[in-house]
């Protein structure tokens, strides 16, 4: 058994659907997961919808009608020769689930967030379990939110490792048929849908490929391989052909956008090898991470993080930053969910370089407000260098001032100004 992963762009258009499934029937032959995202940009639309993020009603019509079209043309582009009747009728449910949930008024964002987000990922895989079947790729659709169990903790569910494995060996583990199923969304005992994290796609993937043993499994991306820096900042990027597991881990740690930082441990932990592949060159070799002892070829790494925000928090009675602080601080992030980036102190200060979220940042000020005073930079970039040398530094920072910066013997990393 393999399990392969498709993110939104191998997926956003129908002739990549039809490119997904000419890769999907090469591998029919033997048992097989498609683990599938959003399709296109769907999650960054549907993050707009969640209750209380768009109070204009008029712009939040606009939106969904926006997000209905996209997917109500995607399907008659794959169907142009009829035989869709079916499909838009569980479109159309999909969508009026979706009104009523985006017209309630907000209570929890976390909790509101993984209610609505988790319709990119029905709709997807609606979508495209009907197209295989359609073209004679005969499949299951699993909604994986009653397999991959996890806590309340919402936009970041702790997976339930015992209930899942259960769960995933009853479910899917005996069978020979293809199975489409949905990556990012989980569920809890409870019947609500949590979400694995922004790009928790490939942790699904993971999670599946632990809990089953299976043979291998493959991410489908649309870049050749393991880049050493992503292609949209660097024209002469260098194609990493085999990564190690720690090395995997602590790269996608900082930041690296080719797999989710969750990935690699599950895999690990049961010596299954992953591989990174092109969907626009399937036959290509693309690169592996397993139980190797270097990366291959050792060249220095990039990774950026844009919209950062820089937050500093310093007590109001001129305290020394201390243990009594430290645990006001860390309770305040663990409530709202903010993830922390890169972290520093001193005496009298304790900085947070984070995601710019407007939502978040507001609630975690509202936290830490009676206690602290808090300052803040917004519109930077945070720089994460690999097997780094001063020269590089200076080429990169291109005489930006840092506002941050931390040092170990192989990587670096620095806030600047965007």
């Amino acid at each position: 058994m393999q399990v392969f992963k498709f993110g939104g762009a191998s997926v956003n258009s129908a002739d990549a659907v039809r490119n997904m499934a000419s890769i999907v029937g090469r591998y029919r032959k033997e048992p097989l997961i498609v683990v599938v995202s959003a399709m296109g940009k769907t999650t960054n639309r549907l993050e707009r919808l969640v209750p209380g993020v768009t109070p204009d009603k008029p712009l939040r019509d606009t939106l969904f009608a926006e997000l209905v079209d996209y997917h109500q043309q995607m399907a008659c582009a794959l169907f142009a020769d009829g035989g869709q009747e079916e499909l838009q009728a569980r479109l159309q449910t999909l969508f009026d689930e979706l009104h009523r949930r985006i017209e309630l008024p907000a209570t929890n964002y976390n909790f509101d967030y993984d209610q609505t987000v988790c319709f990119g990922e029905l709709l997807s895989t609606t979508i495209i379990s009907h197209y295989l079947n359609h073209i004679g790729l005969t499949n299951r659709w699993v909604d994986i939110r009653t397999v991959v169990r996890t806590d309340s903790n919402y936009r970041e569910g702790h997976v339930d490792w015992a209930a899942t494995q259960q769960a995933a060996l009853r479910e899917l583990a005996d069978t020979d048929t293809l199975v489409v199923t949905q990556g990012f969304i989980a569920g809890t005992a409870e019947g609500h849908t949590t979400t694995l994290g922004r790009e928790g796609s490939d942790y699904s993937a993971s999670i599946l490929s632990y809990c089953l043993n299976v043979e291998s499994m493959t991410i489908w991306k649309d870049v050749p391989g393991f880049l050493n820096a992503d292609p949209k900042f660097f024209a002469d990027t260098v194609k990493i052909e085999q990564i190690p597991y720690n090395e995997a881990i602590e790269l996608a740690y900082y930041g690296a956008s080719v797999i989710h930082p969750k990935t690699v441990k599950p895999i690990q932990n049961k010596g299954i090898p992953l591989f990174i592949k092109s969907f626009l060159a399937p036959d290509d070799l693309g690169s592996t991470i397993g139980a190797y002892r270097t990366i291959r070829p050792l060249t220095p790494l990039y990774i950026f993080r844009n919209d950062q925000l820089l937050l500093s928090i310093l007590p109001k009675d001129f305290s020394f930053i201390a243990e009594d602080n430290l645990q006001t601080i860390f309770a305040a992030l663990a409530e709202t969910g903010v993830r922390v980036n890169m972290m520093q102190n001193s005496a009298l200060s304790f900085s947070l370089c984070i995601d710019a979220n407007a939502i978040l940042l507001h609630r975690l000020q509202e936290l830490l407000r009676p206690s602290f005073r808090l300052r803040y930079n917004e519109h930077l970039q945070l720089i994460t260098i690999r097997y780094y040398s001063q020269d590089i530094i200076d080429h990169i920072v291109a005489g930006r001032p840092i506002l941050l910066q931390q040092r170990s013997r192989t990587t670096t990393q620095l806030l600047v100004k965007n």
